[in-house]
């Protein structure tokens, strides 16, 4: 202690000291407020009090700092619901016009950029490229110029970027270590790469890179079909290989090193075709696009996506007995490895993606029952909840997820 007087107690003998002000003691919740508001789980004030367990005045002065922060958009004067009673309380939403990050994908049928803001809305898309170079510093090169342009044409604020590409992306080095349908060389250093493109086209805020599957899971679970679980598994396919992701209480779980749920290498037919791995009948080329096409007697045409060709085969052609077949071959291949991983992780759902999607609603009582006949729970309760994803472009917008997270952390220190 100096022994300095205190300029705001002189003269005053032993008043009490002031307390802070309301938005002092609500800082520390400026986050966790701005998250609820993000994933749609505060849409008013009211409900945003109740979550944080702060007062109204703090939850409003919260509210009102997260706005001047070009975040948030506060209603104070919102319609009545019929038969309502009491004063409605403030709404609460994104600021549609707030900052935005850039989110790139790479995929083995091309790449695409975007803006997204907060809520998980995409605000703009750049054409997407059908051609990948093996050299992934071309690639990410052309991909974050694309978001410059977006950020060049609609003036809009950026913080961040995040990428998402089909590979694991190991820790803590941000190292793709299997690009295998990509032609990069096995432990390109993704993370880096992308950032020092991002830094050279002058875009701010950090970087980031991670897995696609694991992305799709993030953006579902915060604005998707995910919502509102606590164990959630999502498996999917793209355009090649399947990839699979475990959000566990809430978060994003990827192992000590980033390598966790290679789903795609459960081997669901012993003697099936050869998989990458070394392996044989793994789930990666026994469930995906090509393996589809390939049991329904197809070529794949080079001029659509595999994704695309096979997707609309089902939809479009179910009727065909070979398109049947195939089907329910890839459905009972994906029934049994789903139900060795309910077996494993006891999700509490699962979502999903791509060509499965499209499995699951051509047929969903069939994936079900072998889901239910294999796993040991299956038939208690009903078994777990087995729904489509939900969100176009779940990966673009996981990837913008990873960019936001310093802002949803801490606001003011990502904000300045």
């Amino acid at each position: 202690m100096s022994g300095k007087a205190d300029p705001r107690t002189a003269g005053k003998g032993t008043a009490p000291r002031p307390r802070g002000t309301r938005l002092d003691r609500g800082r520390g919740v400026l986050g966790p407020a701005l998250e609820l508001v993000h994933t749609g789980r505060a849409p008013t004030r009211a409900v945003l009090t109740a979550q944080l367990g702060v007062t109204r005045a703090t939850a409003g002065a919260v509210a009102a700092e997260l706005e001047a922060l070009g975040l948030i958009r506060v209603d104070a004067r919102p319609g009545a619901a019929a038969g309502s009673q009491g004063r409605p309380s403030h709404r609460l939403a994104v600021a549609e016009d707030g900052p935005v990050v850039l989110a790139a994908q790479v995929h083995a049928d091309g790449y695409r950029a975007a803006l997204v803001g907060l809520g998980g809305r995409i605000v703009a898309t750049a054409p997407g490229c059908e051609t990948v170079d093996a050299d992934p510093a071309k690639v990410l090169s052309s991909v974050v110029e694309a978001g410059a342009g977006l950020l060049r044409a609609t003036g809009r604020r950026c913080v961040g970027a995040g990428l998402a590409v089909p590979s694991a992306v190991a820790e803590p080095d941000g190292l793709a270590l299997n690009p295998l349908h990509l032609a990069w060389p096995a432990g390109a250093p993704v993370r880096r790469i992308f950032t020092e493109c991002v830094r050279a086209a002058g875009i701010p805020g950090p970087a980031f890179a991670g897995n696609d599957v694991n992305l799709a899971a993030l953006a579902e679970h915060r604005h998707g079909a995910g919502r509102g679980a606590r164990d959630l598994l999502c498996v999917a396919t793209g355009h090649r290989g399947v990839g699979g992701a475990l959000v566990l209480d809430g978060r994003l779980h990827t192992g000590s090193s980033g390598l966790a749920l290679e789903v795609g290498h459960l081997t669901v037919n012993p003697e099936g075709r050869p998989c990458h791995c070394g392996s044989r009948g793994c789930l990666d080329v026994e469930a995906d696009p090509l393996a589809l096409l390939t049991a329904a007697g197809r070529d794949p045409g080079p001029e659509v996506s595999l994704l695309s060709q096979a997707e609309d085969l089902v939809r479009r052609h179910y009727d065909d007995p070979s398109v049947r077949a195939a089907t329910e071959t890839l459905i009972d291949r994906l029934g049994l490895g789903l139900a060795g991983l309910v077996n494993i992780l006891n999700p509490d759902r699962i979502i999903l993606g791509g060509l499965h999607r499209t499995l699951l609603e051509a047929d969903p009582d069939r994936l079900h029952a072998v889901i239910a006949d294999r796993s040991l729970w299956g038939g208690q309760s009903g078994g777990v909840p087995v729904l489509p994803c939900t969100l176009d472009h779940n990966s673009l917008v996981g990837a913008a997820e990873l960019a936001w997270q310093p802002v949803l952390d801490d606001p003011l220190a990502a904000l300045g």
